[in-house]
Parts: C-alpha cells; structure tokens; sequence
C-alpha cells in the first residue's frame, strides 16, 4: 500500500508531466489543423486545374477524378460542393483578379486611362478565365455570398479610393464618392455576367462601350463639381447629333 508521501510525489509527478502531455496534443492540433489548411489549398489548386480542363459545368466527381483523389477525399475537406465553390471563388480572387486589378490601378496613368485599364483588368481576366467565372459564379444558388460580397467591397473600396483622390485635387464634393463605386462596380459585373453568357461582342468592344460608359458617367460628375444641386440646375438635353 502506497504511503501518503508516495500518493503526494505521485501526484507531483502527474502535475508536473501534465502540460508536457497537453503541449504535445496541442502540437498535434496545430500540425493537423496546418495539414487540413495545406491540403485543402492543394485541392482548391486541383479544382482550378480540372474546371480549366473540363469546362465551368464539371461535377464533383469529375473534379475527384481529375485531381486523383476519391470523391471521399473531397468532402473529408469540404463539407460540400458549396463549400469546395466558395474556396475557390477565394482563391480565384486573391490570387489572380485582385492582383490585376491592383496592378492596373497602381499604374502611373492620366485619369482616362487608369478608369480604361480598371475595366480592361476585370474584362480581359474574365475573359481569359471564362470557365472558372462560369462555375463561381453559376454555383451562387448554394454558395455562401460572403465571399463574392467580400469581394465587391474590396472592389468598390479600391475604387472609391481613387475617385476621391481625383476628386480632392480637383475641390469636387466626395460625399457620393463610395455611391459611384458601387454604382460602377456593380454595373460592370452584371455587365460581365450578361456578356458572358451570350458573347453578343467581343471582349474588346465591350470594354470600348463600358469604358465610354463609365467615363461619360464620371466626365459628367466631375463637369457639376461633385454636387447634386449643381447637376440639377444645369439643362439636361440630348444633343441633337454627334459632334463632328
């Protein structure tokens, strides 16, 4: 039978080796959690790659074959198709629409051209990656909007930005600043969205007719000084014919 010192140093010892043990679970979590987290972004890599291949329609199970894995495999990472279209809708945006909209915007450009190659980013990488825009986009009964919502923000955020540093050197009212880029950022993408199911035009056409769309809509704000009252008080007619 154990004596009171042996059942006190016993317990010491179980005290002492205790945060030893949670330590150890704890790495272990963290290196799991780290394992999940490196492998989803691998599968997300694997979607991006088999939609490029198979088209914006491709099925989970195509997705399973093309990257190599069961579909098992997919949903012990994705709770479902929904879950697997949000993760890639992320990836798509941060590493390659984002980026190019930066670049385009970071460029040292009169205002025309920056307004023209903004658009030009968005369009031509819609463009470019039809297919990808076809499956984030056309999953959006079920997918969670946050994401896409995230997205938009940022967008309008950036341009928003830029509007009201233009706006400032200028001494044009910025009140409705983050309207009109919404107003702009939510026009080009259903824009896109109309284009992309029909190509009525070619890319570059439609970037010519939103390019003079969106510049006409910010000559004209800037033309009333940024203010509604002055818009309203100046005479509102149609030309009769284009200026030669």
């Amino acid at each position: 039978m154990l004596s009171t010192e042996d059942l006190v140093e016993a317990g010491e010892r179980a005290t002492r080796s205790a945060p030893a043990r949670a330590s150890r679970v704890d790495g272990r979590k963290r290196r799991w959690h780290q394992h999940k987290i490196d492998r989803r972004e691998e599968l997300v890599d694997g979607t991006l790659a088999a939609i490029r291949k198979r088209g914006g329609d491709v099925g989970m199970d195509e997705i399973a074959a093309e990257i190599g894995v069961s579909k098992t495999v997919l949903y012990r990472y994705f709770s479902d198709k929904s879950d697997l279209t949000r993760a890639t809708m992320e990836r798509f945006i941060e590493t390659t629409l984002m980026p190019r909209i930066y670049e385009a915007i970071s460029d040292d450009l009169d205002e025309y051209q920056l307004v023209r190659n903004t658009l030009a980013a968005y369009v031509h990488t819609v463009d470019a990656d039809t297919d990808v825009y076809r499956f984030i986009m056309g999953n959006g009964a079920t997918t969670d909007k946050s994401t896409l919502a995230d997205f938009e923000k940022l967008f309008a955020d950036v341009v928003a930005a830029v509007l009201r540093d233009k706006a400032f050197d200028r001494g044009i009212e910025t009140d409705g600043i983050l309207l009109y880029a919404y107003v702009l950022v939510g026009g080009v993408q259903l824009a896109t969205d109309w284009w992309i199911t029909n190509r009525a035009m070619s890319a570059d056409t439609m970037l010519d007719h939103l390019t003079m769309m969106a510049w006409s809509a910010i000559e004209g704000m800037v033309r009333a000084g940024g203010s509604p009252e002055k818009f309203n008080a100046l005479p509102h007619k149609l030309p009769s014919s284009t200026e030669s």
